[in-house]
């Protein structure tokens, strides 16, 4: 209001007076606004007040027309009100303190205007009316936006776009909503395949592929509508999954085994990802595939033969497939396989075959025998597929009648037994058919036939199949034609313009054996192919009792069934592997889980994905054979031509360490390998002979046979050597070759050899060092290179005193006998110790002959003559020295203390030297310790 309007309203209400006789007037009602953090609040209308009582102008007293105050009602309120003016009636709205938005927004209350009041007797002023008040307090933009959670989490499906992955949300603690609300977001890194929208929405402009990034990380921020920003950013992280696909999950595909370590679980975090497909059941198969061999179900094990001995299997097989050789010659055609075990496994392409000389087998077998033999064969080629043929007895000429034969046909096992006519002519079984998977499914697998006519029983892998077909046919007319056993093919001798070969094999053989006269137990069968390496179940006993599970007899297959999901989950982490071999084969065994599912209802079932893994053994810590014993050996021709001859290897020693690392700290820096003696099996044994192979007619190497009893071990030699093989320890190898001997009938022609022996584990897989053995002869003719080697002591040895040398030599006279009496005397001598060395000659020959005959009655007996000593008469002729190195062979155990010459007081005790042999190095003279 104008100074001049107010005045003119001033007038209108003021009647001069000199009473308050009036109240003053307010407005009814005011609105006012403040900015927080300040005090002054503007009104409108502005705070004036009117009262009618005009004042005297230039009155000298106060007067009823003034106002002196304004009043608030409420204590809460944090205004006050002053007076500007008095007489003209303005005021003034103030906050006594900061006005803070956050904390309340509005303000109303109550407002009076108070006069000064002027009447008789004093009388107070007057109050006006009551007003309200409202306040609004206007917001500053003091606070920035911040997100309502420190991180967002997301997942999404690859190859979709989404309209709305997540949102992000922040919030501004201002109080208006200018300052308030978020009025924008904003992704803050760069290149990412999502966008944001105003209000927080995350979507992704393209497809997302889980195999090129699996996760994604993007930082994003918020502006309110005052144009301030977050202060800080946050993160939102977007998971990639793979379109759901039935399968498992949760698996290596390689899982590291490290040999001695018992059991290990395949798959510990695996789980079957289902689709939320509801499922009635279950079966998972896990199979081990080794793809070789089955020997031991490892790539590099023991022969046949040594298998065999160790199972314990009946002596008197006959190897149809052995190693070429000049004896096993017909092998030498056929080819073999690559690999360490080359000469094991045959491979057939339909165009090689072999005959078995005659003199193998027996061309009539009896009601009795087994054939055996390992196979890996596919399915058969062409429409009509012929027969392939294992192994055929058919005859030689003239005819073509088949014997007895083992034959594929249409993944069919046949086996074929035309028996003689006997006392009836009757129908009799002849074939019989087995149909099993194994036959074509081009892995390893060891068949076993035992015949016990009529009754054929096969096993395959440990397992018996009886067959689904057994046909009758008539026995053969007898004849005077011979048969032809082949391995490959049949032989077609008659008939035919020109002989030949018929129904070839197509497939690999290993280990084709037939056995006459015999059976093998099913005990033994399964030895023959047990695993050490398979699968196992873990905590067997922990298995829930709903799931049905099933090994076959190489646990190489486990099969497991169940209705209930999660049990099946669990059952199959429980899956392991385990390798009891002390050194398996290193390298990869694969793996392989197939799984079929049943679903509820008829709605389509899912399929389940097989899945391939690795089982790859680690190295494991080699061992090294050391053999240690004599290197040279020098003996008396006599020895050589005894009956028995000469123990080559007495000392003989074999250990075997591996090189562990060691676990201490303090001593890794200096010492890190630490050898530790370990024990386990060899498999063979070689003795060479070095230089000329031994002469068939003179000389040999012998073993008795009784010191083969008991052991897992045999032994062949020929004019190279000896060969001492099977898997047994290696104390029962040392016990062996320490018998080992060798024999010169002609020892008088031998001046020396030489001999070298290596042992070895696993065919040769871990060799031993080379001992050589150098075996030298004494004759009899060549005391001085005896005497030489043994270092004895002189022949006339004599000590005495001075004065005693003086008494025995004052009487002697000097003169000398003369020559013709010298030479006559040396000639009756010389007669003499011939004729007597002659008839001791004999008689040590006959002592030692018993004495052979003796030791070998006790197995595993070696000679020790550690402890032998000699004692030398000083007064005996040069000439006995071989009648002294006779008797110290025949007195071996016996200890012969030093001999004392009888002489005169005058004479000395003469202290003779003992000569002492040490066994540890080949029973070799040693330098003599002479005492005096």
């Amino acid at each position: 209001v104008s100074p001049g309007n107010l005045q003119l309203i001033r007038n209108f209400f003021s009647v001069p007076s000199t009473v308050n006789k009036h109240k003053p007037w307010i407005e009814t009602s005011y609105h006012g606004v403040i900015t927080e953090n300040t005090d002054v609040v503007l009104l409108d209308p502005p705070l004036v007040a009117l009262d009618k009582d005009a004042p005297v102008p230039y009155a000298g007293r106060t007067h009823g027309g003034e106002i002196c105050a304004f009043n608030i009602q409420g204590l809460e309120s944090p205004f006050e009100a002053v007076v500007l003016n008095g007489t003209s009636g303005e005021g003034q709205l103030r906050a006594r303190g900061l006005v803070d938005c956050e904390s309340q927004k509005e303000y109303t209350f109550i407002i009076q205007a108070h006069d000064c009041g002027s009447g008789p007797g004093g009388a107070e002023g007057k109050k006006s009316h009551k007003a309200a008040v409202h306040i609004q307090v206007n917001d500053v933009n003091e606070f920035a936006p911040v997100f309502r959670e420190s991180e967002y989490r997301a997942a999404v499906t690859e190859g979709k776009i989404y309209d709305n992955i997540l949102q992000v949300e922040a919030t501004d603690q201002d109080c208006s909503p200018q300052y308030s609300q978020i009025c924008n977001y904003q992704i803050t890194s760069a290149r990412t395949p999502f966008a944001i929208d105003r209000n927080g929405n995350i979507r992704n402009t393209e497809k997302l592929s889980y195999d090129r990034q699996q996760q994604y990380e993007i930082q994003v921020t918020a502006w309110d509508c005052g144009q301030k920003r977050a202060l800080r950013s946050v993160s939102v992280r977007i998971d990639v999954k793979p379109v759901c696909k039935p399968g498992w999950q949760g698996w290596n595909k390689r899982v590291d085994y490290e040999p001695g370590t018992g059991s290990k679980q395949l798959f510990p975090k695996m789980h079957l990802e289902t689709c939320g497909g509801p499922l009635s059941s279950a079966r998972t198969t896990v199979e081990l595939q080794t793809g070789h061999i089955g020997k031991g179900c490892d790539r590099e094990t023991y022969s046949e033969k040594s298998l065999q001995k160790l199972c314990g299997a009946s002596s008197g097989s006959t190897d149809l497939l052995p190693a070429p050789s000049a004896a096993t010659n017909w092998t030498a055609s056929l080819v073999t396989d690559s690999g360490r075990d080359s000469e094991l496994i045959f491979t057939f392409d339909g165009r090689q075959a072999a005959k078995i000389p005659d003199w193998v087998v027996p061309q009539n077998l009896t009601d009795h025998f087994t054939i055996a033999t390992w196979m890996k064969h596919g399915p058969s080629h062409g429409l009509r597929a012929e027969k392939e043929t294992l192994l055929c007895n058919s005859d030689k000429t003239e005819m073509n009648r088949h014997h007895y034969s083992l034959y594929v046909h249409n993944c069919r096992l046949v086996f074929l037994l035309r028996r003689d006519f006997t006392q009836v002519d009757t129908f009799r079984p002849a074939e019989f058919h087995w149909k099993l998977e194994q036959i074509c499914d081009k892995e390893w697998h060891y068949y076993v036939i035992n015949v016990e006519f009529p009754v054929v029983t096969l096993y395959v892998d440990g397992v018996t199949y009886d067959p689904y077909l057994v046909t009758d046919d008539w026995p053969i007319h007898p004849s005077q034609i011979d048969v032809q056993l082949t391995v490959g093919a049949c032989w077609q001798g008659g008939e035919v313009k020109k002989p030949r070969f018929t129904q070839y094999f197509r497939g690999s053989l290993a280990g084709l054996t037939i056995r006459p006269g015999k059976i093998e137990s099913q005990k033994v069968i399964s030895c023959l192919q047990a695993c050490k390496e398979g699968l196992d179940i873990n905590s067997l006993e922990s298995l829930d009792k709903s799931i049905k599970f099933h090994f076959n007899p190489a646990q190489s297959i486990l099969v497991m069934e169940g209705e209930d999901l999660e049990n099946m989950n669990a059952a199959v982490r429980k899956v392991s592997y385990i390798n009891s071999r002390q050194f398996p084969t290193p390298g990869a065994r694969r793996l392989r889980i197939s799984t079929s599912v049943q679903c509820f209802g008829e709605d389509t079932c899912i399929t389940i994905p097989d899945i391939d893994a690795v089982v790859m053994v680690l190295q494991p810590s080699e061992p090294r054979i050391t053999i240690s014993g004599a290197e040279r050996l020098t003996r008396p021709e006599s020895d050589f031509g005894a009956a028995g001859g000469i123990a080559l290897f007495q000392d003989l020693h074999i250990i075997s360490t591996v090189t562990r690392i060691s676990g201490e700290p303090e001593r890794k820096r200096e010492d890190p390998e630490v050898l530790e003696e370990i024990i386990h099996n060899l498999d063979y044994c070689d003795i060479l002979v070095l230089g000329e192979e031994l002469g068939p007619e003179e000389e040999s190497l012998q073993v008795r046979r009784g010191a083969l009893l008991g052991k897992h071990l045999d032994a062949t030699n020929s004019t190279s050597g000896m060969s001492v093989y099977g898997v047994d320890s290696m104390s029962s190898y040392e016990q062996v070759i320490r018998q080992v001997r060798y024999y010169h009938r002609r020892p008088a022609h031998l001046t020396e050899r030489r001999f070298r022996l290596t042992c070895s584990e696993l065919n040769g897989r871990y060799t031993s060092n080379e001992l050589n053995l150098e075996v030298s002869v004494l004759h009899g003719s060549e005391p001085g290179e005896h005497v030489g080697h043994a270092i004895a002591p002189p022949q006339y040895m004599q000590v005495r005193r001075p004065s005693v040398v003086h008494d025995l030599y004052a009487g002697h006279s000097s003169a000398v006998p003369s020559a013709a009496t010298v030479v006559i005397v040396m000639c009756i001598a010389a007669l003499v110790v011939v004729v007597v060395l002659g008839i001791y000659r004999i008689h040590l020959t006959h002592q030692q002959e018993i004495r052979l005959e003796e030791t070998a009655k006790e197995a595993g007996t070696s000679w020790d003559d550690s402890a032998l000593t000699i004692t030398v008469n000083p007064m005996e002729e040069a000439g006995s020295d071989e009648e002294d190195e006779d008797e110290e062979d025949e007195e071996e155990d016996d200890e012969i203390t030093s001999a004392e010459s009888d002489y005169s007081e005058e004479e000395v005790d003469i202290q003779l030297p003992k000569v002492e042999r040490q066994s540890r190095k080949g029973q070799n003279w040693d330098k003599a310790r002479i005492s005096y």
